[in-house]
């Protein structure tokens, strides 16, 4: 998607999940909006949602998309990255990353944004692929970092 155009869909989506998250404090509410309106409004996202931290396991929560992995291996692939480095991580190529984990095959490029809580801690991540190279750029961190700070 050309950058202009994604920038503007994803300032109306901001706009839109903000007024939304108004409704409801509940923090499992909270995610699946936001992985239901990212999936299914930006075409280029095949996979959208989110893995917690619980009891030092990484474990899918709410998401969109096919069967997910339900706890990924501690210290191993992007979701982890995202984690342990502490910031959004921007995956062109998922086979060129060491230690992918593959929950699906038809993953090729992705991106992971970790969310905190009020106290700052990271809780979990936010998990977007595609099913194409080279889909994420510096825009999509941008703003889903933004949509992440909803929460």
């Amino acid at each position: 998607m050309e950058k202009t155009k994604k920038k503007e869909r994803y300032k109306r989506l901001l706009i839109q999940i903000e007024e939304l998250l108004t409704k409801c404090d509940d923090e499992t509410a909270r995610m699946s909006t936001i992985a239901a309106i990212l999936y299914h409004k930006l075409d280029y996202f095949f996979w959208c949602g989110f893995y917690r931290i619980i009891d030092g396991e990484l474990i899918v929560g709410p998401y969109q998309g096919t069967v997910a992995c339900q706890i990924l291996e501690k210290n191993k692939g992007v979701c982890w990255a995202g984690i342990n480095e502490e910031s959004t991580i921007i995956v062109p190529d998922v086979n060129k990353f060491p230690g992918h984990i593959a929950c699906d095959s038809h993953s090729k490029s992705e991106i992971v944004v970790p969310y905190r809580d009020k106290n700052d801690e990271i809780k979990g991540v936010l998990d977007v692929d595609s099913k194409e190279f080279d889909s994420f750029d510096e825009v999509d961190a941008a703003f889903l970092e933004k949509i992440i700070a909803l929460l």
